[in-house]
Parts: structure tokens; C-alpha cells; sequence
């Protein structure tokens, strides 16, 4: 018997359903928000559900995740969101997620813009999408402002979550693409700063010469991996997360100024700026790095 027999497939929906069932239960106003609706990007409301307490453990029990500012973020129309990436997955944006979905007065999702590299793993880029999320590209961030959604920007891109241990939580040059993009669709942008990814999977090389062999954005050294066999070489530390939303910034600059690449790359640099500043402030006010198993901090 396999896994696409009719047994297995009828006890994959069941448990579905019964995944979909505990969701709506825990999260009616987010269920009520979308279900139904035919997304064009491929968000799957079953598939998430499926996947939430997952990443919801790992944001109420595990990282412990402390969350300041959520209200910042609109109840309706569009929003940028744009902050510091960390942690060589894409862990940040799943936090977030988790926040917006379960303690935000208006839960909604979040359509985080995703580099090309998932969609060319087998599997991974349809699971991507089923989450919520979408190929990164102006044309599909257009889209998503029209349609009135939150989207999520990392400027620092691969080369934040590839950073090295001993650079954690210094900004890398913030692509100025989300301020053009800001400007043009007189969308206000949203700061938020992450404390925590950049310690769960401490890297202490990129071997950059097998990356390249490979195929991958970075190929990182870590207490893990890749000396443990799958799925233990993933496994993350239990570090104590902060993240702090700051209030949207609405530019103030006529839709013609997107194509001012001086402003533009002003104004990116003192987004990039303010991040960095609360970075700073964060990392000297946590007093734990770790979470306990009991859920004290150590």
C-alpha cells in the first residue's frame, strides 16, 4: 500500500479537516477574513492550518517570542513591512506570522516577498506559497498593495540570513527597492527590529567554494550543520526572541520621486539607520539569551 493509495489519501484529508477544524476554533476572525476567497499567488488556508501550531509552539513555548508595537501594524488596507533578516531560514517571518495571526486586534496575513532559490528546490516553493508567501518580483508586490495586503521586505536579502556569527545584528545595506516601491503606490512602510534569529544557528563559516558547487545561497557552518543527520541538523537553539514594530512612516513624496535614485537611496539608509539603532538598544536591554525547557529564561 502506498501513500497515494485511497486509505492514505482519505486519512490525510481527515486529518486536514480536523487540522482546519482546531484553526477556525483558535483563530475565527483570520479564518472568517480569507476562507473562501480563491487566492491567486497560492496561499492555502488547509495547508496553514496544518503547519500553525507548529510554528506556533515555536513562538510561544520555544523562542518565547515577546512582540512590542503590534498595533503599529494597519487593521485593513496595504502596509510595507521591512526589517533586519536573520537566522539562515526565513524563521523571522514566520514569528511575525504567528504574531499578526493569533495577537493582532484584526488578524491578518502577511505576504512576505521570497527569493527565486525556494522555487527551485523540489516541493519547498509550493509549500512556500501554501503558506502565504510569494516570489519575489515589483510586479507581484504591485499586486498585493492593490489588493489591500500586508507584504513583509527583507532589503538585506540572502546575504542577511547568511551572515556570520560574529556580524549578528548589524544591518547590511538595505536594497532601497522597498522605498521606490513605497513611493510609487503611496504606501506607508512599517520598521520592525528582530533580536533573536541571528543566535539560533550561530555560523562560523560560509563555505562559499561548496555553496557555488551546490547551488546555494550560502553553505554555513554551524553546531549542527552539517554534522548532524536530517532533520536534527536543523534544529535551531532555543534563544529568547524580541521584536519591536515601529509606527508606519508614511514618506510624504509625490509617486514621481520613485525614480529619484538619490532620495531613494536616502531614505533607505535612514530606515536602515533606525533599525539599526533599535538593534542596538534591544540587544543591550535583553538580559537572557536562552529559554529553558520548563519556559524560564536562563
Amino acid at each position: 500500500m502506498t501513500w497515494n493509495s485511497i486509505p492514505h489519501r482519505e486519512a490525510l484529508k481527515g486529518a486536514a479537516a480536523e487540522a482546519m477544524k482546531v484553526f477556525a476554533e483558535r483563530n475565527p476572525y483570520f479564518v472568517t477574513r480569507y476562507q473562501g476567497q480563491v487566492d491567486q499567488f497560492g496561499f492555502d488556508m488547509e495547508a496553514f492550518a496544518i503547519w500553525e501550531p507548529f510554528f506556533r509552539f515555536l513562538y510561544e513555548e520555544y523562542f518565547r517570542v515577546t512582540v512590542r508595537g503590534l498595533e503599529n501594524i494597519p487593521a485593513d488596507g496595504p502596509g510595507i513591512l521591512v526589517g533586519n533578516h536573520s537566522g539562515l531560514l526565513p524563521v523571522d517571518a514566520a514569528m511575525m506570522a504567528v504574531a499578526m495571526c493569533h495577537l493582532h486586534t484584526s488578524p491578518r496575513r502577511i505576504r512576505f516577498l521570497v527569493t527565486d532559490w525556494f522555487f527551485s528546490t523540489p516541493m519547498l516553493g509550493k509549500w512556500v506559497l501554501q503558506m502565504g508567501q510569494v516570489r519575489a518580483s515589483l510586479e507581484n508586490a504591485r499586486t498585493l498593495i492593490e489588493n489591500q495586503e500586508l507584504i513583509g521586505i527583507y532589503p538585506e536579502g540572502v546575504r542577511g540570513v547568511g551572515k556570520p556569527f560574529r556580524e549578528r545584528y548589524r544591518c547590511l545595506d538595505f536594497h532601497p527597492g522597498f522605498v521606490q516601491l513605497a513611493i510609487a503606490t503611496q504606501t506607508p512602510l512599517i520598521p520592525i527590529a528582530t533580536i533573536g534569529g541571528d543566535e539560533i544557528y550561530p555560523e562560523f563559516v560560509n563555505l562559499k567554494s561548496i555553496a557555488q558547487m551546490l547551488g546555494l545561497p550560502f553553505f554555513p557552518v554551524t553546531p549542527s550543520f552539517p554534522w548532524l543527520p536530517f532533520p536534527l541538523m536543523l534544529f535551531p537553539l532555543p534563544v529568547r526572541w524580541m521584536v519591536n514594530v515601529h509606527k508606519p512612516i508614511n514618506l510624504g513624496y509625490p509617486p514621481e520621486k520613485a525614480s529619484d535614485r538619490k532620495l531613494i537611496l536616502k531614505l533607505a539608509r535612514e530606515i536602515q539607520y533606525e533599525i539599526q539603532r533599535d538593534l542596538n538598544h534591544m540587544f543591550k536591554e535583553r538580559r537572557h539569551l536562552f529559554t529553558s525547557p520548563d519556559g524560564e529564561n536562563v
